[in-house]
């Protein structure tokens, strides 16, 4: 039996992708702030919660936040404020760093597994075409080079795993709610499909690199 962990269990994608794993017939220990006390930008909370834990065939952190403490994400360079952006990087690229820094203990040493960070294409510094949302962009670029540098080291002593970031599209869920504006949305059980349906099917050799939900790559 496949044995899956989820961080951020308890948000819109988190839970779609713990129903999904488990409508597949895995084993899900699911993990989150709000349900069991993890605070993922915690080392202390992270020890408490997955010392002992493992090993896992697929890791992902579904962990993240648009909007933290009420500030709404900048217009423009203009608007950055000091405090804002370092809650975005504590929550966004701190936390999953954090994470990734049990991935060796985490997984299996033999036999592929997954390691599955989520991002956005927002974080891509190649796909920026219209500005605004600095902190946000910012965090997400970082944690893309946290996983990318995570996997270089990780391939060194587990030879089969995929440690990656994912895109996971406009999801219709209460972190984007207040942005989506006309964009199209997919409802969170479409987008966790598709995540593991792209986990499915990647390969050691892809490791390293930033997808989006239909399997095809982000540029960084």
């Amino acid at each position: 039996m496949v044995q899956t962990l989820i961080i951020g269990a308890s948000g819109g994608i988190g839970h779609a992708l713990v129903q999904v794993a488990q409508a597949r017939g895995e084993e899900v220990t699911p993990l989150s702030r709000s349900q069991d006390g993890v605070d993922i930008t915690d080392q202390t909370s992270l020890a408490e919660h997955l010392d002992g834990l493992g090993p896992f065939e697929r890791v992902i952190v579904a962990t993240g936040a648009l909007e933290i403490g009420g500030a709404a994400p900048e217009k423009s360079i203009k608007a950055v404020q000091a405090n804002e952006m370092m809650d975005q990087f504590r929550l966004n690229a701190v936390g999953p760093a954090l994470v990734l820094a049990r991935a060796h203990q985490l997984l299996p040493r033999k036999g592929r597994s997954v390691f599955a960070v989520l991002s956005a294409r927002v974080g891509s510094i190649g796909d920026n075409r219209i500005g605004g949302w600095i902190s946000y962009r910012s965090a997400k670029a970082a944690v893309n080079q946290i996983v990318r540098t995570a996997a270089i080291e990780l391939a060194r002593t587990h030879k089969e795993a995929i440690c990656v970031a994912l895109h996971p599209g406009t999801v219709a869920t209460p972190f984007t709610a207040k942005y989506l504006g006309r964009h199209p949305a997919v409802p969170a059980s479409e987008a966790a499909q598709n995540l593991t349906r792209v986990m499915d099917g990647l390969t050691p050799a892809e490791t390293g690199q930033f997808f989006d939900w239909a399997g095809k790559p982000v540029p960084w």
